[in-house]
């Protein structure tokens, strides 16, 4: 027989397990909007989506599970960026995470107090994002592609496959401010070896159309293309049009390479997005944006396109070749 004092306990010990807050709580939902420059298809054919979030889940976050991410895409065209960033902060995004110095912009303008994460700045001091690479300050912090202090190294590629080089243009975006940067780099340096740089500027597919007719008038050689979401987004127009009209080409992702530019030299822009992941857990466990120093990247790639190279009628110097990690046809 069941005394009436145990019978009261297991009465009790029900109800108490079958209470909702006593039961296991589901894991907390982490919020994260990602802004980016460039449409979806462009963020998914580059990779940098994937890379940033494997680098999530190798963290232990998930989609799905307890991780949600807002994805915001202004497929190309910079005045959608401000409305895109408000519909993020209204979600109440947790962090911010940038595609490119133009989306980082965007944010900055958008909040000065939710956390922001580039996962790519080609000038992040100079474009007034950071006070300094190693004390940030304010809530932004990341990932800077210092595309424009490797810029001089494309002179030096494509000299090495064009001795006589002496006229370069450069495609530059009126809406990235880093490209003065760049095009002041590139300038400097292209003043020690007698070469003109013949900045053209575009920042919609018709521009870039009108640009080349310019360049070929000036009579350039080459084409130099600034880093940049929207030119990422057109790598395959502007190879195209690189090549027809005989240009040498280059710029700092490999992307590039695989659209028909010849060459491409800089980091990673996938290991970029996946480092960013690691920023998102520092600041999900509490870091503060501004006590987090900006990586600078470490490691540089050379890629070339051998199809190209042929189209071009170039044979390419055996000491270039042994230094391209590879050779995409």
């Amino acid at each position: 027989m069941i005394s009436r004092r145990h019978f009261v306990g297991l009465g009790v010990a029900a109800l108490v397990s079958s209470q909702p807050s006593m039961a296991q709580q589901p894991p907390k939902i982490r919020r994260i909007g990602l802004l980016f420059l460039l449409s979806r298809q462009s963020a998914l054919e580059t990779g940098r989506y994937a890379a940033f979030t494997e680098g999530m889940r190798e963290l232990g976050y998930v989609e799905g599970k307890n991780l949600a991410i807002e994805r915001r895409y202004a497929d190309g065209k910079p005045e959608r960026l401000p409305g895109l960033a408000a519909e993020l902060i209204n979600l109440k995004v947790e962090v911010l995470v940038t595609a490119g110095t133009v989306a980082t912009g965007a944010a900055q303008k958008a909040t000065t107090t939710i956390p922001i994460v580039m996962a790519n700045a080609s000038d992040p001091v100079g474009s007034g994002f950071v006070k300094s690479l190693a004390h940030p300050e304010g809530n932004i912090t990341g990932l800077s592609s210092l595309t424009a202090d490797a810029s001089p190294k494309y002179l030096e590629l494509l000299r090495s496959v064009a001795p006589k080089l002496s006229r370069i243009a450069l495609l530059m975006n009126p809406g990235n401010s880093s490209h003065l940067v760049t095009r002041k780099h590139l300038e400097v340096a292209a003043q020690r070896i007698n070469v003109t740089i013949l900045p053209v500027q575009a920042q919609s597919p018709a521009e870039i159309d009108q640009a080349f007719p310019e360049i070929v008038k000036e009579k350039a050689r080459a084409i130099i293309v600034a880093p940049d979401s929207f030119f990422a987004q057109q790598r395959r127009q502007i190879a195209a049009l690189a090549t027809a009209n005989n240009l040498l080409s280059i710029s700092a992702r490999r992307e590039y390479v695989e659209a028909g530019f010849l060459l491409s030299y800089g980091q990673s822009s996938g290991h970029n997005f996946r480092r960013a992941a690691a920023y998102v857990d520092k600041v999900f466990k509490g870091a503060k944006p501004g006590e987090l120093p900006v990586e600078q990247p470490t490691h540089f790639e050379l890629f070339m396109n051998g199809t190209t190279a042929k189209k071009l009628g170039i044979k390419i110097p055996t000491e270039l070749l042994v230094r391209v990690d590879k050779v995409i046809e």
